[in-house]
């Protein structure tokens, strides 16, 4: 059985998702966010402290982007994976790459300088300057969505779940309302897709994330 570590609508909602969309059994350990502090015995599962944990057997994984073609090529037949041979390979792995990167990696620093830290700690001019440099991020996004549906070979991939589990982060911290009208379009379908909905409720009975 496939056991994740989650919380809700962190980085690790990536993984869940995909398992979703593979229709693939899993177990799911809901904790509180930030783990490392408000569920230390979290630590002796991932002395990092980090979300997501993926355990299968012997693999044990901490990078979300990576899960999804984990499970993809090794559980899922490749579903949510493009083949090297495949017109949009260079494109996938792009897009997978670039939704943790480049559109996740400013948004923590807005997370931690606008929630995780405490009042006297905050700091809003670098959260605002993170929140910019994101949306500029989007610009990429937007221009491959002005040419096509999805993020690579024309159809739903893992990369997909990686660039819009970024957008979801953004709507969490109310940065949704500045994204381009393409990529508003594409977050307003992907939020519709069955097994998005089915993470989201698998992810309710745990406990409030920030």
């Amino acid at each position: 059985m496939i056991t994740l570590w989650h919380c809700r609508d962190a980085r690790s909602f990536r993984p869940l998702w995909a398992l979703e969309e593979l229709e693939l059994p899993y177990d799911l350990k809901l904790l509180p966010f930030p783990p490392r502090f408000l569920a230390r015995e979290y630590l002796d599962e991932n002395p990092l402290g980090t979300i997501p944990l993926l355990v299968d057997g012997d693999t044990r994984m901490t990078e979300s982007s990576a899960m999804i073609e984990y499970l993809s090529m090794r559980h899922g037949g490749g579903h949510l994976s493009v083949r090297p041979e495949e017109p949009g390979y260079g494109a996938y792995l792009n897009g997978l790459l670039f939704g943790e990167a480049t559109l996740t990696f400013p948004q923590t620093l807005v997370l931690r300088y606008t929630r995780l830290e405490p009042e006297e700690r905050r700091q809003p001019q670098v959260a605002a300057d993170y929140a910019r440099w994101f949306l500029a991020r989007l610009r990429g996004v937007e221009t491959l969505l002005e040419r096509a549906p999805f993020v690579a070979a024309d159809r739903f991939t893992g990369a997909d779940i990686s660039v819009a589990y970024a957008l979801l982060l953004a709507q969490s911290l109310k940065l949704d309302s500045d994204f381009p009208p393409a990529v508003a379009a594409y977050w307003a379908r992907m939020r519709e897709r069955p097994a998005f909905l089915r993470a989201q409720v698998a992810q309710q009975d745990g406990p409030p994330s920030v």
